[in-house]
């Protein structure tokens, strides 16, 4: 057990350790896969549902899976990379940041937030200013994904649930309707 906790937290290091959001990321999709997973085999485990009941919820439940794991990862993924561009390009910068570029004799001021400009390569390794950018860049787009995750979470994952829900309702009263027809002279089914 010591051996695979090592070797996860070795994992954990190398491909997170610069970077926290894309850690909330993940461990955020982790979260939701096993969630989804555990409730999809609570439904099949339980004795109580019958199998007409189970071959409605199952499919229910991963269709919700895929919503919920679908819009969680996107929209932290696009909060975290437009989070990043936003200081790669220098649109947001802290203040001794700006106050390097501005004495490097004018030498990027036309470029600062320019698409193509990328502060991180500008700034010197092991600098109090390539210091000061990555640790701000990294919260800022720590706090984006977080915040995209909570919206994700609570606003568009429920919106989009519900909109699939009501279709496949529609669809089902459309089949129902067309299975039983109306008489069209007073409503009744035939």
């Amino acid at each position: 057990m010591k051996k695979f906790l090592n070797y996860c937290t070795e994992i954990i290091a190398k491909h997170f350790h610069e970077d926290a959001s894309k850690m909330l990321i993940w461990t955020g999709v982790t979260g939701w896969i096993l969630s989804a997973g555990a409730q999809i085999l609570a439904i099949y485990c339980n004795k109580k549902i019958s199998k007409e009941q189970k071959s409605f919820l199952i499919p229910q439940e991963i269709g919700d899976a895929v919503v919920n794991i679908g819009s969680f990862f996107f929209f932290t993924l696009a909060a975290k990379k437009l989070t990043q561009k936003l200081f790669t390009t220098g649109k947001i910068i802290p203040q001794s940041v700006k106050t390097y570029l501005e004495k490097s004799n004018n030498l990027y001021k036309d470029r600062i937030g320019k698409i193509d400009f990328n502060l991180g390569n500008v700034l010197k390794e092991g600098t109090v200013t390539k210091d000061t950018y990555s640790t701000y860049s990294n919260l800022g787009s720590a706090a984006a994904t977080v915040g995209a995750g909570i919206v994700a979470s609570n606003i568009i994952t429920p919106v989009v649930r519900n909109k699939m829900a009501s279709n496949v309702q529609k669809s089902y009263i459309d089949y129902k309707n067309n299975a039983y027809p109306l008489n069209t002279s007073n409503g009744m089914k035939i």
